[in-house]
């Protein structure tokens, strides 16, 4: 059964958490990993490429070179490198040339075209001129202060935008406390942005003899608005020497380059790979459920986000929690309930279930058919 209580949202404070936690779990792109796709194999088929910075906003400042520059030649590349070599994928920048655009377009370009990936090429800058080395983002509240430092230094970019105060509703880059709205949900594509995330350090490590600085999260306004898996990588720091000269140059940009574009290549083969691999159990009633929330840390039942509903389920998978609601053996009833859910979680998704594992929902459906 899936039950609503009847909730007074007269508190505002309240009213005020729950649409937050729609924000951030903003996914409109539904059944879209794993062979959640009814009809096919899942297939990645658009990557929408980010060039932070640009324009009005030079991003970090080197000695002699710009970020905004920099990433732009290896965003370039990147692509290119995609269209030549995969070529049942579409290639789509957030920006192509030296200029500035709002952190919340970057995402509106990737949710429009129904993007499967995202990714934003960033470099950084640290006080320390001995630090170097890359690190690749995910969504998530930073958990030391290295992390909140990169993460307000990538979303202080909204001050470049006209009236950002509205259209963030009073967020402050600079403010630890904006940051607990990263803390409530995490993106519904937590796990996939991981696998992205560890594929492109390996390649960094392995293949360019970059220093590991390993994978990071952080609150990222850029990431927060995207509903795909979505990373943020950093290529090195302008603020050491040798690594500004070796990003700035034509050699340091093909590697940097080619070395995401590797990453984008095993990560294509291994979600289409998992999306064609069916687990369903036999043995277990097969039953439908509407998944609200991913998160690697474990939530209460009763927490508050869920007040509304009474059947709530836990599901354990690799490091990460994730959330259910409703329970019904009739896909056609959880798919109106879907519609009332979205309501209070605007990226809830249909999902097929046997006992305690969450099963794949293409292979769920093929199952009922053959009844």
């Amino acid at each position: 059964m899936c039950q609503s209580k009847i909730i007074d949202f007269s508190r505002q404070k309240h009213v005020f958490l729950v649409l937050l936690a729609v924000l951030i779990t903003n996914v409109t792109a539904v059944n879209k990993v794993f062979g959640q796709d009814n009809n096919s194999q899942y297939k990645i088929k658009r990557v929408v490429i980010d060039a932070g910075h640009g324009g009005k906003d030079p991003g970090a400042l080197g000695k002699r070179y710009k970020e905004k520059d920099i990433v732009l030649a290896i965003a370039l590349k990147l692509g290119t490198y995609i269209k030549e070599y995969i070529d049942d994928v579409e290639v789509i920048y957030t920006r192509k040339d030296d200029s500035f655009v709002d952190l919340y377009k970057r995402g509106d370009i990737a949710n429009k075209a129904h993007a499967d990936l995202f990714i934003s090429i960033h470099a950084n800058y640290y006080s320390n001129s001995r630090i170097s080395g890359t690190e690749t983002y995910v969504m998530g509240l930073h958990t030391n202060d290295q992390n909140f430092e990169v993460a307000k230094k990538e979303n202080a970019a909204i001050s470049f935008e006209d009236d950002y105060t509205t259209r963030y509703e009073g967020f402050d880059p600079n403010s630890s406390e904006s940051y607990i709205i990263f803390s409530l949900l995490q993106n519904t594509y937590l796990e996939q942005s991981l696998d992205f995330a560890s594929l492109v350090q390996n390649q960094f490590k392995k293949r360019v003899n970059r220093v590991d600085r390993g994978v990071r999260q952080a609150g990222f306004i850029v990431l927060w608005k995207t509903t795909m898996p979505s990373v943020l990588i950093e290529t090195g720091y302008l603020s050491n020497s040798g690594e500004e000269l070796f990003l700035s140059s034509e050699t340091g940009q093909d590697y940097i380059a080619s070395a995401i574009f590797r990453a984008f290549r095993d990560y294509k083969q291994n979600i289409e790979h998992k999306s064609n691999f069916s687990h369903l159990n036999t043995k277990e009633a097969l039953r439908f459920r509407i998944q609200v929330i991913s998160s690697r840390k474990q939530l209460k039942p009763d927490s508050r986000i869920f007040k509304a509903y009474e059947d709530v389920k836990e599901y354990k998978v690799d490091n990460l929690y994730k959330y259910a609601v409703c329970s019904t053996s009739s896909y056609e009833e959880v798919v109106k309930k879907q519609a009332e859910v979205r309501k209070d979680f605007k990226g809830a998704f249909v999902i097929a279930v046997k006992g305690n594992e969450i099963i794949d929902l293409s292979e769920a459906l093929k199952e009922i058919d053959n009844q």
